[in-house]
């Protein structure tokens, strides 16, 4: 009897000894996948040197801003910026898409969108687990000892400018501003960034480099991430509005429009469909609420956001579960009641909110307008904006275009 007691413990102990052993494998894994990089022609240089950490046992949020560009995502990423134990990261996609462009040969085919969206999820899921090696394999020049200067807008992440990443000459709590962070900060250390990614409990990026929702399916159900997804949209007409006086070369035929009153021939409209097309599809799949996105998925408004940037911003973190960190709520107050002569810089974010989102009205003619109402019809009925039905409502700002509704997050 003794030695069948005996028996069962040592049996016990080995099992134990067994699954303590595969949990040290599973856990040891790189969280990358380079699979992505030889479909775009790249050499997996960096697939065996990149370090490996641990799983997420410790439930790290990863949070994605999903936005459009001119939709008021340098704002929203600012709301995780200023959080002290939020690590941010300002379109890290855009190295993806300068260094995989050049080398599709049919323009945006849909195999080439399946590439760019692959090596966008692998490179995405690489830095959720803060290895900032992965990222080496689309800047260009590579990094020399893990070190580079061309980090795309470095100075619109507050840890990248800041000790220990940076060590800048001032007080210990000195805040650069972005030009002074490229100028003071020198090279970027990315072994360092990654250990200062490493210590903070949150990982948030910003992105106007996915589509939509549906081509982050494979992340949100990724076990390894504890992905939330903030989907960011703007009333289509504002997004225009905005584009045309950014990019006044890309945009000048709008502009043309809008100075003659006549519509060219040549205009490319795809560049106000697309965007419509886009916000359409991913905010069908949010609001249909399957599965895969519950407590996953919240929808914001800038409109909202802009009107009541607290509340909103409360509304956010308690989706997320993150505890509102003061310094946001001082940024809050600081940037959405500006000067907007302050805010001079396209992607600046000094600004009096609720004016900047109620400006296109007063920017394109009722022309233009009505265009655009026409062809983004439906978004703009599922997003809750009002169509402008003469001039006279365009231009008066006592009446509202934006609908009351309360998209509340899929939990």
């Amino acid at each position: 009897m003794q030695c069948s007691w005996k028996a069962v413990l040592l049996l016990a102990l080995a099992s134990i000894a067994i699954q303590y052993t595969a949990i040290r494998t599973f856990t040891a894994k790189s969280f990358h996948t380079c699979p992505g990089l030889a479909e775009a022609g790249l050499a997996e240089r960096l697939c065996e040197e990149s370090p490996t950490f641990a799983y997420n046992l410790s439930r790290k949020t990863h949070i994605l801003i999903l936005a459009t560009t001119r939709s008021g995502s340098s704002f929203v990423g600012q709301l995780f910026n200023q959080h002290l134990d939020v690590f941010y990261l300002f379109e890290p996609l855009y190295h993806v898409q300068n260094t995989l462009i050049p080398r599709f040969t049919q323009g945006k085919s849909p195999a080439d969108r399946r590439v760019m969206l692959g090596a966008s999820r692998d490179l995405l899921r690489s830095l959720y687990d803060c290895d900032l090696y992965f990222l080496e394999n689309y800047i260009k020049p590579p990094p020399v000892n893990h070190t580079t200067d061309r980090i795309f807008r470095r100075g619109a992440s507050r840890v990248l400018c800041s000790r220990p990443v940076c060590d800048p000459p001032g007080p210990a709590d000195l805040v650069l501003e972005e030009g002074d962070c490229v100028r003071k900060c020198g090279l970027l250390n990315l072994t360092v960034a990654a250990e200062a990614c490493r210590e903070r409990s949150h990982v948030a990026i910003k992105t106007v480099r996915v589509p939509e929702v549906n081509d982050l399916r494979a992340l949100v159900e990724d076990p390894r991430l504890n992905l939330k997804v903030i989907q960011l949209v703007r009333d289509p007409r504002g997004i225009l509005a905005s584009r045309s006086e950014t990019f006044r070369d890309t945009y000048r035929l709008w502009r043309l429009w809008y100075g003659t009153g006549r519509k060219p021939y040549n205009l490319d409209v795809t560049q106000l469909t697309t965007v419509c097309e886009d916000f359409s599809n991913s905010v069908s799949t949010g609001l249909m609420r399957p599965p895969w996105l519950k407590g996953k998925y919240m929808l914001v408004r800038y409109e909202d956001l802009a009107r009541n940037p607290m509340k909103k911003t409360e509304e956010i973190y308690g989706f997320l579960g993150i505890p509102l960190d003061s310094h946001v709520a001082r940024w809050i107050q600081n940037n959405t009641r500006g000067d907007p002569t302050l805010g001079k810089h396209k992607y600046g974010t000094v600004r009096n909110s609720a004016a900047t989102a109620e400006k296109w009205r007063f920017r394109l003619s009722y022309d233009i307008v009505s265009f655009a109402q026409n062809a983004c019809q439906q978004v703009l009925a599922q997003l809750g904006y009002k169509i402008a039905a003469s001039e006279e409502e365009l231009k008066n700002p006592l009446v509202s275009l934006v609908e009351e509704r309360d998209f509340r997050p899929f939990s």
